[in-house]
C-alpha cells in the first residue's frame, strides 16, 4: 500500500477548515480526501467539540469500559503482596495461590503491577505496524543514545539511519548533548550524502524545546531551513524510531564486545570503525542479509550553506517574529517559538484562531478567544506551500517525494 503525501494531521487540519466553513458539502469534501463520510463527520465533530485543531491528533483506541478487568479488591491484594514482598509477577501468584487461595494468572498480575507503575524496567509494546521507505533518503530516523560513563567525563552516541537501506549516514560521539556539539555532527552527514525529504526524532531537548512552551529548537529550524519536513514520534513510543533504536542496540552490542573505551578521546574511532563495519561489511537480516551500502545511494539534494529566502504564496498575511519569539494580535503578543526570532511566518485566520507556519511547516495555533497558544509542528499540504526558490528546485531534482507515517 503506498504511502500519502500529505500527512494524516494535516489532511484533517485541511479537511476542517474547509468543512466548518460551510461552503461545500461534507460528501464532496469526504470524495477529495479520500474517506468515508462518517469519518469526515468524525473530524469535524471532534473539532466542534474541542474548538482546537491540536486536538485532531490519533486518539487512544483503548475501550472506555473493560467488562472483564480484574475486580478492584483482586488488584488491591495484588499490590498490598507486591508492596510487602516486592517480588515480581511470578513468585506473587504462587504466594497468593498458596496463602489467600487467590489465582491470579501470572499475565495479570504483571499487567497490574504495570498498571500501578510498580514494573522497575519499563516495558513498551511491539509496534503495531512497521513501515519501510520505497527509496533510499525519502526518511532519516535519528536520536540519542544514552550516555556512557567514563574515565574522564561521559559520551552520548548520536545516530542518524536512513529508513529504506539500514544505512548508517552518522555515528558520532559527543562528549555533551547539546544543539551546539550535535548540529555540526548533522550537517557533515548533509554534506556527505545529501539531504533526506524528512527527518524522524523523538522529543529529545536538541530537536524539541520543552522550555518555551513546547516547540523548535534552532537545530529544528535550521532542519526546517533546509526543505526537510520533521516528524515526531509519539511520547513515551520508543517503538516508532524502531530502526534506529535497533542501530543503538548493535553500536552497545559492538561496544562492549571489543571493550568500551574509557577515554572519550578513544570513542571518534571507535564509532568511526564501527559505522564502517556496520554499513559494508555485517549483514543486515531486517534487510536480506543485504549489508546496507548494498541499498543505500547518496542524495541528490545537497547541502545549502545559505538557504534561500522563501517565498509565500502571493496575498499571504507576512509577520516577522520578534526578540522573544512572539507576534502582536489584538493588541497583546502572543507566544510563537523562540527559535524562530527575526524570521517571517505565515499567518491564517481560521474560525476566531490564527495558524502560523514557517515555511513548508505548521508551527503554531493561537486561539484568540481562549487566550491559547499550542505547538502543532506539522508538514503543510502540498497545496499551501508556494514553490521553492529556483536555486533550491534545482537541487532537488528526481528527489523522491517526501511520505509520511
Amino acid at each position: 500500500m503506498p504511502w500519502k503525501r500529505v500527512a494524516v494531521d494535516d489532511q484533517r487540519m485541511q479537511f476542517v477548515m474547509r468543512a466548518a466553513s460551510g461552503k461545500e458539502r461534507i460528501a464532496a469534501l469526504c470524495r477529495e480526501f479520500g474517506i468515508s463520510r462518517p469519518t469526515g463527520y468524525l473530524w469535524r465533530r471532534r473539532y466542534q467539540q474541542t474548538r482546537s485543531l491540536g486536538d485532531l491528533t490519533e486518539r487512544s483506541r483503548r475501550p472506555l469500559r473493560s467488562p472483564a478487568r480484574t475486580t478492584a479488591w483482586k488488584e488491591q491484594r495484588v499490590v498490598a503482596a507486591r508492596r510487602a514482598e516486592g517480588w515480581g509477577a511470578k513468585k506473587l501468584h504462587v504466594v497468593l495461590r498458596d496463602e489467600e487461595q487467590l489465582v491470579v494468572p501470572v499475565r495479570t498480575i504483571h499487567r497490574i503491577l504495570a498498571r500501578h507503575a510498580l514494573v522497575q524496567r519499563e516495558v513498551h509494546s511491539a509496534a503495531p505496524q512497521r513501515f519501510e521507505r520505497s527509496m533510499p533518503n525519502e526518511l532519516w530516523q535519528m536520536d540519542t543514545k544514552g550516555r556512557y560513563r567514563l574515565t574522564d567525563g561521559h559520551c552520548h552516541a548520536l545516530c542518524m539511519v536512513d529508513d529504506h537501506s539500514r544505512y548508517a549516514v552518522g555515528v558520532y560521539a559527543l562528549p555533551a548533548l547539546t544543539i551546539e556539539q550535535a548540529h555540526p555532527c548533522i550537517v557533515n552527514s548533509f554534506r556527505n550524502y545529501g539531504l533526506p525529504e524528512a527527518m524522524l526524532m523523538d522529543h529529545g531537548a536538541l530537536w524539541w524545546a520543552t522550555g518555551n512552551g513546547w516547540g523548535l529548537t534552532w537545530l529544528s529550524v535550521r532542519l526546517i531551513e533546509q526543505g526537510i519536513r520533521l516528524l515526531y514520534g509519539r511520547v513515551a513510543h520508543p517503538q516508532t524510531q524502531g530502526k534506529v533504536e535497533r542501530l543503538h542496540r548493535t553500536l552497545g552490542e559492538a561496544m562492549r564486545h571489543r571493550g568500551v573505551p574509557r577515554y572519550f578521546a578513544a570513542w571518534p574511532a571507535a564509532v568511526a570503525e564501527f559505522q564502517n563495519t556496520y554499513n559494508h561489511r555485517r549483514p543486515h537480516e531486517a534487510i536480506g542479509m543485504q549489508r546496507p551500502r548494498e541499498r543505500y545511494q547518496a542524495s541528490p539534494r545537497s547541502y545549502q550553506e545559505q538557504p534561500a529566502d522563501w517565498e509565500y504564496p502571493a496575498g499571504s498575511e507576512v509577520r516577522r517574529v520578534n526578540g522573544n519569539g512572539a507576534i502582536a494580535e489584538a493588541g497583546r503578543k502572543w507566544f510563537v517559538c523562540e527559535a524562530l526570532a527575526g524570521r517571517l511566518v505565515r499567518v491564517e485566520r481560521f474560525d476566531g484562531k490564527l495558524l502560523v507556519s514557517y515555511r513548508h511547516m505548521y508551527i503554531r495555533e493561537i486561539d484568540l478567544a481562549r487566550g491559547t497558544t499550542q505547538a502543532l509542528v506539522v508538514a503543510r499540504s502540498a497545496a499551501t506551500i508556494a514553490p521553492a526558490p529556483a536555486a533550491l528546485r534545482a537541487t532537488s531534482a528526481g528527489a523522491t517525494s517526501p511520505e509520511t507515517e
